[in-house]
């Protein structure tokens, strides 16, 4: 079976050509290719000999997911509807007669144009398992993780089908299906190839990893050398509250969460960010604000509020009142904040809208 390259880091590259008795080298300018040209066929590599590609040819792949659809929407941002290649294990029972359909695995992906930059948000698993009740992510179940090759290629894709008009700086947000520190390897594999100079060629500055509050992989994270920007999603101003719209917060409490955030060890640079989706009528209120307030206090940490998206869920968006009220509060008492209207809403491309939608258009 031909073996696997997308997301192999540079040593794994290095010592697959070494094990094709080429010199190590080679996948260093392997990675190079993949990585920060977006090259995809080996014929097309042309930093490489011309008979190590016929060979990789026959001995490597890079398997890309399939684009099934593209849903384009109105503020110009489009959603990606990905058919993943199959993984070993299904492409052995296919060869067995089972059906293709039977194995398709599909995920999401977002790219957002604006001016001087595109934000890509990708998803980190195939479905997820935390259960967020105002999200219709989490009515998928957790379906399977996904490997650092299957993460990478969401960034690639859109990167390369975009290239004659991308804007200088690219974002990157893992924020689309999945609960980044619940695939924590797989995930740090993959934000170590877009942070790479020598890779994908991200700053940290620009990519964001979003939590619904693993307090132990808030804690791994901590101490990576190499990481990204962290976001925790709050969305609710007490432990009764959060337990409700969260079922996570039953096993990491928002004491045990904001302690977390406490030790969170910052660069000079960094703020932390709390998400607050904001539900109408359920935690919008002046009370659940100064209660935020509070439970920010001594953190360096900045609010984004994002007005909730419609879906098939028993929620309603706040009204624009509710949103300013919220907003002048913690405004009022020194805490940054911002109100994030999602991109994409009228092809379920929104924040908390990722649940392989087909719509007609």
């Amino acid at each position: 079976m031909p073996a696997e390259l997308l997301g192999k880091d540079r040593e794994e590259l290095r010592t697959f050509c070494k094990g094709l008795g080429e010199p190590a080298f080679r996948g260093a300018q392997l990675y190079h290719a993949v990585y920060a040209e977006r090259k995809f066929d080996f014929a097309r590599m042309t930093n490489l000999p011309a008979a190590l590609r016929e060979r990789l040819a026959t001995e490597a792949r890079i398997s890309l997911p399939e684009i099934r659809r593209r849903f384009k929407s109105q503020d110009g941002s489009a959603r990606y509807l990905l058919d993943l290649p199959p993984d070993e294990e299904r492409r052995t029972r296919n060869l067995l007669g089972e059906h293709p359909a039977a194995q398709r695995t599909s995920i999401e992906a977002v790219f957002m144009p604006s001016e001087g930059r595109q934000t890509i948000c990708i998803s980190t698993q195939a479905g997820c398992a935390v259960d967020c009740h105002f999200c219709l992510t989490a009515q998928l179940g957790l379906i399977r993780n996904l490997t650092p090759g299957e993460i990478l290629a969401q960034v690639l894709l859109p990167l390369e089908e975009h290239k004659s008009d991308l804007a200088p700086q690219t974002n990157v947000v893992l924020m689309g299906q999945g609960e980044p520190l619940l695939n924590f390897d797989a995930v740090m594999t993959a934000v170590r190839i877009l942070l790479d100079p020598d890779g994908v060629a991200l700053s940290p500055k620009h990519v964001t990893l979003s939590t619904s509050g693993i307090v132990p992989g808030i804690e791994r994270l901590a101490k990576e050398p190499v990481r990204p920007k962290l976001a925790i999603s709050l969305n609710a101003s007490q432990d009764e509250q959060r337990d409700a719209l969260m079922p996570i917060n039953r096993k990491y409490p928002l004491a045990m969460l904001l302690e977390a955030g406490r030790k969170y060890p910052l660069r000079p640079w960094e703020w932390l960010t709390f998400e607050y989706v904001l539900l109408g009528g359920v935690n919008d209120s002046p009370e659940d604000a100064r209660r935020v307030v509070r439970l920010l206090a001594h953190l360096k940490a900045k609010v984004n509020l994002i007005p909730w998206n419609p879906g098939e869920l028993p929620y309603d968006e706040p009204s624009a009142d509710r949103v300013e009220e919220f907003r002048r509060i913690l405004a009022e008492k020194g805490v940054p904040v911002f109100v994030r209207y999602s991109r994409g809403r009228d092809v379920m491309a929104a924040c908390g809208q990722l649940a392989l939608v087909e719509i007609q258009g």
